[in-house]
Parts: structure tokens; C-alpha cells; sequence
């Protein structure tokens, strides 16, 4: 029988302290894989890698295979990945995966969320968000300051719903979006578009058509809004965090601030109506230098361009802020619905179907050969950093 069982076998059956470390560490390793499933946020994509390729010594041992080609990103990240540790015994692979999560497992525990303000009818707790009445403020603030406040696809509809709370609330004047961390916003979440790299058509197809919806009904919410919406930006905005930027009444920037679109980069196509209003606030050339040619701008060039209105110095951003948004939610509510409403009048049909245009648009890019490799290659690359 024991001529059956592999030599690390057989050292356990013959040696009862090797055979408690090697039971001991697989029941680690097993708790370990159920405590993954556990965590509300994914890893980054270093990270994930790093568990790809401990879980495989562990249950394989040595790296097996060719390295996949060059357009196999995905595949190729995770080769290298499992090659790093090569050497490593199974059962050093198994206590080092434990180690891992436990660490993860131990860190996201630790972390205590931000308080998510008073309760507001017609509205549910979203991981990610805090929403709140300070006055006559209605602020919604991004809170995943660890992620750089990527927006998930919960976060997307939880901030649509609670731009149409703002509007039937009569006890506030203004809506506010603002951020905790570094960041304002870094854009999509890219894991929301994961089946892209490398998921099947159907897969592919399912993906694109969910996400749609998603972003156009955001991207309504602020067409409709009836409000003025005020934007406080305390640190880099990317994406349809920028783009969106064009139908708000205000914004405030920090002077550390800055404002990128890079589209062509991820083989997308702009969203949040800016291939309408950026055009019409900044002049054609300056549009494109955001949307097509992606050129990130300082916040003192977004003021030039007419993106936002006010920059102030890092170190006094959340006083002049505050001051700024308590006193813009003073002045009469009724006034600053009729005024916004008349403002928006003239374009809000054509913003409406400018919306539809991209999100069609932005639907079918993510169905492309061209836009799955550049996420994939973007995605990879920032598991090396």
C-alpha cells in the first residue's frame, strides 16, 4: 500500500510530527480558502495574483506549461506569477497562502467604516457610499478611499438613487458630491468589466448589456437632477468621474486636483454626455484634447477650460468648501430649482439622447476584440507596480 502513496505521504504516515504540520497546515490552507470567499472587497490584482500562485504550489507544486504568448495577458500574469514562487514546498505554499488571506481577512476587520449619517428614507446602506443631511445639504460622499473610490456597480446605482431622494426632498436646497481619501475618484472599477478579459461572447454580451443600463440610468440622474449640484474634488478625478462634471452647477477643486479621461488608452468611448457638454463649455480643441487625445489637465487648466470654478489651496479645501456649500444651501429653494430648471431647458432633450448615443456606443466597445486587451494589458500592468 505505502509504495502507492506519494513520498510526502509516506513521510507522514511514518513521522507523527510531520504528519500533525502537514494536517495542521491543510486545515489552515482549507480555512483559509473559506475565509476568502468572505471578504466584501477583491484583492488588488498584485494580490490576487500572489493567492493564484501560492494556492497552485500548494495543490500542484512547481509551475507546469509554456509561458502563454504575448496577448495572452491574463494568462501570461498568471504564469509569471506561479514561476515566482517556484521552490517553494507544498506545504510552505499552503502556510504562506494562510498567512495571505489571514493578513486580508485581518486588515478589512480592522477597518472601521465611516459613519453613514442619518438615516434617509427611501434609501439603503451601499457599500462604498455615505449618504447624508448636513442642513440643507444633501451630500453624497464616495467612502472607498482604499479602491481610490472606483465606482463598483452598486455604488452607480446607489448614487443614482440618491439623486432622485435629493430631488423630492424639501427639507434640503442643494446636492453635494464630495470624497474621503486622496482621490476624488478614480473612475470605473475595472473588475466590473473582468468577464472582458477573457470571459466568453455569451459572457462578454451579458456584461456589456448590464453595464449599460447601469451607466445610463446614472448618467439620466444627472441630467434630471433639479438641484443645484455642487462638486467638492479633493484630489485626482478620472474618468466618467470627469465627464460627468459638465452637468454640475459648481465645483470646487483642490489645488493637488487633477482631471483625466483616458478613453483611447482602455479602448472606450467618452460617456456622461461630454462628447455634448464638453464641446459646448470648452470649444472643440480643448474637448478634444480630453476626449480623444486624453491629455490629463491640472485643476488651474480645468478652470481655464471651464470645467470648474474655483481652485483652492490643498491645506484650505475643506474649510472653504464647507463655508462655501453652507452658503450656496442658505439662499431660497424654490429660486434655485426655477433658475436650474431654466438653465437646463435648453439642452436637457439633447443631453437625453446624446446619453443614448453613448451608452449604445460605449456598449459595443466593450464587446471589442480592441477594448478586452486594453483592459486586460491595464489590469496586468498595475499587478506589476
Amino acid at each position: 500500500m505505502l509504495r502507492n502513496l506519494s513520498s510526502a505521504a509516506r513521510s507522514v504516515f511514518h513521522n507523527p510530527q510531520i504528519g500533525a504540520r502537514f494536517f495542521s497546515s491543510q486545515a489552515d490552507f482549507e480555512k483559509a480558502q473559506k475565509n476568502l470567499k468572505t471578504l466584501k472587497e477583491e484583492p488588488d490584482n498584485d494580490v490576487k495574483l500572489k493567492i493564484y500562485a501560492l494556492f497552485r504550489q500548494a495543490t500542484v507544486g512547481d509551475v507546469q506549461g509554456t509561458r502563454p504568448g504575448m496577448i495572452d495577458f491574463v494568462g501570461r500574469a498568471k504564469f509569471d506569477a506561479w514561476n515566482s514562487v517556484k521552490g517553494q514546498s507544498q506545504d510552505e505554499a499552503r502556510a504562506n497562502y494562510a498567512k495571505l488571506i489571514g493578513g486580508l481577512v485581518s486588515e478589512e476587520a480592522a477597518s472601521t467604516p465611516e459613519p453613514t449619517g442619518p438615516s434617509i428614507d427611501g434609501l439603503e446602506n451601499v457599500d462604498g457610499l455615505t449618504v447624508s443631511k448636513e442642513g440643507k445639504i444633501f451630500k453624497i460622499t464616495l467612502n472607498r478611499p482604499k479602491k481610490f473610490n472606483a465606482l463598483t456597480l452598486d455604488m452607480y446605482k446607489g448614487i443614482q438613487k440618491a439623486l432622485e431622494v435629493s430631488n423630492q426632498d424639501k427639507s434640503t436646497s442643494i446636492t453635494v458630491i464630495a470624497a474621503n481619501g486622496p482621490y476624488f475618484c478614480s473612475g470605473n472599477d475595472l473588475t466590473n468589466f473582468k468577464a472582458a478579459a477573457g470571459g466568453s461572447k455569451e459572457q462578454v454580451a451579458e456584461m456589456a448589456n448590464t453595464a449599460k443600463v447601469v451607466l445610463h440610468d446614472y448618467v439620466d440622474a444627472y441630467i434630471k437632477h433639479e438641484k443645484p449640484l455642487i462638486g467638492l474634488i479633493n484630489g485626482p478625478a478620472v474618468g466618467i468621474a470627469v465627464t460627468v462634471l459638465g452637468m454640475f452647477d459648481y465645483v470646487i477643486a483642490t489645488d493637488k486636483s487633477s482631471f483625466h479621461t483616458p478613453f483611447a488608452p482602455l479602448g472606450q468611448s467618452p460617456e456622461g454626455a461630454s462628447s455634448y457638454t464638453f464641446p459646448l463649455i470648452m470649444g472643440s480643441l480643448r474637448a478634444s484634447e480630453l476626449l480623444l487625445v486624453c491629455k490629463k489637465i491640472s485643476a488651474h487648466t480645468a478652470k481655464d477650460y471651464g470645467l470648474i470654478n474655483e481652485v483652492v489651496p490643498d491645506n484650505e479645501f475643506q474649510d472653504q468648501s464647507q463655508k462655501a456649500i453652507e452658503s450656496f444651501s442658505q439662499l431660497p429653494p424654490e429660486s434655485l430649482r426655477i433658475n436650474k430648471t431654466l438653465l437646463r431647458s435648453f439642452h436637457k432633450d439633447q443631453l437625453l439622447k446624446v446619453n443614448d448615443m453613448e451608452c449604445d456606443l460605449i456598449a459595443e466597445r466593450w464587446q471589442s476584440k480592441e477594448c478586452h486587451q486594453a483592459i486586460a494589458a491595464f489590469i496586468m500592468k498595475g499587478s506589476k507596480k
